[in-house]
Formats: C-alpha cells, structure tokens, sequence
C-alpha cells in the first residue's frame, strides 16, 4: 500500500512576484521625479563646474525677453527690489538665487544683484553643470 502524499511542498521560492512590484516603483518614481520641478521657468543656464547648494532663499529668474520672475511671479524690473523685500520679510539670512539665461546681458545681472548689496543680501548666480 502506497501512503505518500500527492502533494509535495517545495522550499523554493519564487521571485517573479517581487521582481513585478519593484519594477512598477522604479516606473513609478521615474515619472514622478520628471513631474517635480524647482522652478516652473524652464531657462537655460549657463555652464560651471560647480555645485549650487540649496537652502530657503528666494529665485530671480530673467528671461532672454527680459522678463523678471521673483519664485515664478512675474514682476516689473521698476518694482523688483520693493518686491524682493515683501518676499523675503524678516528672515535672519536672506539670499536669492540669480537664474538667468545664457544671452542676457551682464547689466540685468549687475542691476539684481545691486538691489542685493545694497539690502545686505546675499546673492548666488544659479548654473548648469558641464
């Protein structure tokens, strides 16, 4: 008489599973990471081999046209330094991060960064990597 069971339990495991549930995460977070943006002004920096840091500082961002963008808020070049202000408030280390565009001129540059010296603010030029 044969009393062995039919049904033999194997102790391997299979992968398949998990293997499904991790490539569905990393689809998952590559298009979401493509979706999360710094700035909502798309600008073409200029190259530098260096590293910007990033802390609570507010953006200027100016446009090839000429445009000023105080965090993605257009502003009038007259108005930009009272606008500065309002934004930056009472903050004990308060700093801008220029972003401008490869063709704008060096006065547009000078012109932001001259309202932050004059406010004791301290200023940072923002730059793509090489």
């Amino acid at each position: 008489m044969n009393i062995r069971g039919r049904n033999k339990v194997t102790p391997e495991f299979n992968m398949s599973s998990m293997t499904d549930i991790v490539f569905l995460l990393l689809v998952f977070f590559m298009i979401a990471s493509t979706l999360v943006s710094a700035n909502a002004i798309d600008l073409l920096l200029p190259k530098s081999g260096g590293k910007t840091t990033q802390s609570k500082s507010l953006s200027v961002s100016i446009t090839k046209d000429l445009d000023y963008y105080v965090d993605s808020e257009k502003v009038a070049k007259n108005k930009l330094e009272a606008y500065i202000l309002t934004k930056i408030g009472d903050l004990e280390k308060p700093s801008i991060v220029l972003r401008a565009e490869e063709t704008v001129e060096l006065k547009d540059f000078v012109y932001v960064m001259d309202i932050a010296n004059r406010n004791k603010i301290k200023s940072t030029l923002a730059v793509r990597s090489k």
